[in-house]
């Protein structure tokens, strides 16, 4: 079968995907890394490949931006595709100087004033967990390579560009946010509420307090810590 937003057959898909934002990301996931790639998806540019790393199938595909668009491409995964498992592999903007570029960090935790919880199914919570044992399958994994990973509660937002210009300090000292993004807390709604499992890891390509950021093109091409902590971790599945 197939929905309006993802052509692939059941079984084209992997039990575990990596979802970054960025599709071309996961193009350049796919053809690194996996072997014998091949694409499941372009409907609307948002491209999916399944392959083998290590002998294991593993699927990677783009989410898009913003917590709708995961919610809709995490939601199909988990219930249309038999996926148990999503690691989503983003770009994040510290929020304290103790976080540089380059560092990777698992969520521990996602806050967010969005109402997409509430919408999808009434829940009011404002807080999100990630699955705790696919975070320690992830920390393992770093820990095999020799990565440093750092934690933390991650502000998912609805908004990037904001006008609030005390929005950044209130969130460190409020809910102890140390990273912004824009998806995790939908993906982790779905999968509690479809009983899946699911991860954020992130590398941090701008700083809020540092004024500090990367280039588009590095990126997509350049966060291979973060790539290669999610595809150890994929073979667990």
């Amino acid at each position: 079968m197939s929905t309006p937003h993802n052509s692939a057959k059941l079984g084209d898909i992997a039990k575990i995907v990596l979802m970054p934002g960025d599709p071309l990301r996961a193009k350049v996931v796919a053809e690194t890394y996996l072997e014998n790639p091949v694409k499941f998806n372009n409907v609307r540019g948002m491209l999916g490949f399944t392959g083998t790393y290590k002998g294991h199938r593993v699927s990677v595909m783009g989410s898009g931006m913003g917590m709708p668009s995961i919610g809709i491409y995490s939601y199909e995964l988990y219930k249309f595709y038999d996926v148990e498992a999503i690691i989503r592999i983003g770009s994040t903007g510290a929020m304290v100087k103790e976080i540089d570029l380059y560092d990777v960090i698992l969520a521990d935790s996602a806050y967010s004033e969005s109402t997409f919880g509430e919408t999808q199914n009434g829940d009011k919570s404002h807080v999100k967990y990630p699955d705790p044992d696919l975070n320690e399958k992830i920390q393992a994994a770093a820990d095999k390579l020799g990565y440093e990973l750092k934690h933390g509660v991650v502000h998912s937002s609805d908004v990037f560009y904001g006008e609030d210009p005390t929005a950044n300090a209130k969130l460190v000292a409020e809910h102890n946010c140390v990273c912004a993004e824009m998806e995790s807390f939908a993906l982790f709604h779905n999968a509690k509420v479809l009983g899946k499992k699911a991860a954020c890891l992130l590398t941090v390509s701008d700083s809020i307090v540092n004024h500090q950021e990367t280039t588009a093109e590095e990126r997509q091409n350049s966060f291979t810590r973060m790539m290669e902590i999610a595809l150890e971790a994929a073979l667990n599945y």
